[in-house]
């Protein structure tokens, strides 16, 4: 299992930055390889991705959210993958957004990336986007604001 960890400060006040985040459907717009997701419920997503010529689904699930503080998720099918992205409010116009990703690569063509630190860059790469994304625009496309408790808490 490979822990990929990469920071992006944006220059939109913390709820924009967490609310944009909380729009899954929109992760296509700037996360390379990721073809589509689908809000199933509060907590459940279902993915559609795809990374050197394989097209993978899985499920996953959000394990906590907390309001312009963090989004937690695990993977709850196909390649197994577990996260979190925390926000930091910096000022009234700057946030830190910081992504902590732990992923076990599925199939050949992940391993070798992983191994090559293919991963890596394309965290890196996604975050970029994500900030060019949300700076450009300057408001969110949206946002849901509900709390979502770690299990057992």
């Amino acid at each position: 299992m490979s822990t990929i960890t990469e920071i992006v400060d944006v220059e939109v006040p913390v709820s924009t930055a967490y609310n944009q985040w909380t729009q899954f459907e929109e992760f296509p717009r700037f996360m390379e390889g990721v073809e589509r997701i689908e809000q199933v419920d509060a907590t459940r997503t279902h993915w559609v991705t795809k990374f050197g010529g394989v097209t993978r689904e899985f499920d996953a699930t959000i394990t906590e959210q907390h309001p312009d503080e963090r989004v937690a998720w695990t993977s709850d099918s196909g390649p197994d993958h577990a996260g979190v992205i925390t926000f930091h409010r910096l000022d009234d116009s700057h946030t830190r957004v910081t992504a902590q990703m732990d992923i076990d690569p599925e199939g050949f063509a992940e391993n070798v990336a992983d191994k090559l630190g293919v991963l890596d860059r394309r965290v890196k790469g996604d975050m970029k986007r994500f900030k060019e994304f949300i700076e450009q625009r300057g408001r969110e496309t949206g946002g849901w604001r509900g709390d979502v408790d770690r299990p057992g808490t």
